[in-house]
């Protein structure tokens, strides 16, 4: 793959879709804090469209590039492929429980479904555009350049793929005790099937040692769940946790704790996207890694 990151101090015109994102910022927050009501399950939505389309500027205006500058039509993807991908861990959140949605109890399934389908889209794009903006304002993380090495090899690969089983079987064999094991399961089974597949995976930087596009990932998750757990304090619907053991010591409904389960799944998501896309034939892609990793 070629067109890695590439940085430059020059400041580039912040495009109109950065407009558009702050606008939607601007009226849909108030609507899903102080509108009396059920407002949040059609109020979400353009809230958070709002926030991809204003990192996204934010990453242009940084470094001259983003997700959708490279292409508006994958940008759009995003939003499909983001809805199957937190579905899994509703799927999995069935059996252990850890946090529920206040105001549910109000819709139909179907209309529970769509509207929380709609909702689900915006996870990918969030994440993946806060972590591009940071890496351009960052200069890539550049400290982050060499660090550990972890190799593609067979036995790295098949060692993460039996333990991302054998966690998500104690996780769902019992959940009250390894519930944590969600943030990281995935992973673990999904970068493996990334690096036989031929698909983009992580481990390709790692074996140089190199951890930039992690630590892109990690960044850009925890300022997106920072807003995520913010917006949610006073929205209707609303999640709420009920996480053992750790649930204590909130930021916003959140146990301070819980908060470190958003780096694996960075990771996850990261993992999720580039199998699905080599589901659709187009595994090898630089789509998302051009704006947090140097060059394929």
């Amino acid at each position: 793959m070629k067109g890695g990151l590439t940085r430059s101090k020059t400041r580039y015109p912040w495009p109109r879709r950065g407009w558009l994102g702050l606008g939607l910022i601007a009226v849909f927050w108030p609507v899903n804090w102080f509108l009396p009501g059920l407002r949040t399950y059609w109020a979400f939505f353009p809230l958070w469209v709002g926030y991809a389309l204003t990192v996204d500027a934010l990453a242009f205006r940084a470094h001259g590039t983003s997700l959708y500058a490279r292409s508006p039509r994958k940008y759009v993807g995003l939003f499909i492929l983001s809805a199957p991908g937190w579905w899994l861990f509703e799927w999995f959140n069935a059996r252990l429980q850890n946090w529920h949605y206040l105001g549910a109890e109000y819709f139909s399934n179907a209309a529970y479904g769509f509207w929380a389908t709609l909702s689900f889209s915006t996870v990918m794009p969030a994440v993946f555009g806060t972590a591009e903006w940071l890496s351009g304002l960052t200069g890539g993380f550049p400290r982050w350049r060499r660090g550990p090495r972890v190799p593609a090899s067979l036995p790295v690969t098949l060692g993460f793929f039996l333990a991302g089983w054998g966690m998500l079987a104690l996780m769902l064999l019992w959940p009250h005790y390894f519930f944590f094991l969600i943030w990281g399961c995935v992973y673990l089974i999904l970068e493996p099937l990334n690096v036989w597949l031929g698909n983009t995976h992580l481990l390709h930087w790692t074996e140089r040692g190199d951890w930039r596009p992690i630590a892109a990932l990690w960044s850009g998750v925890l300022v997106t769940a920072f807003f995520w757990e913010m917006w949610n304090v006073y929205s209707y619907p609303k999640w709420v946790y009920t996480v053992p053991f750790v649930d204590c010591c909130h930021l916003f409904e959140m146990p301070l704790l819980g908060y470190l389960g958003y780096l694996p799944f960075a990771l996850e998501l990261f993992a999720l996207y580039h199998f699905l896309m080599g589901w659709l034939g187009q595994g090898k892609t630089d789509y998302i890694a051009r704006g947090i990793a140097p060059e394929l």
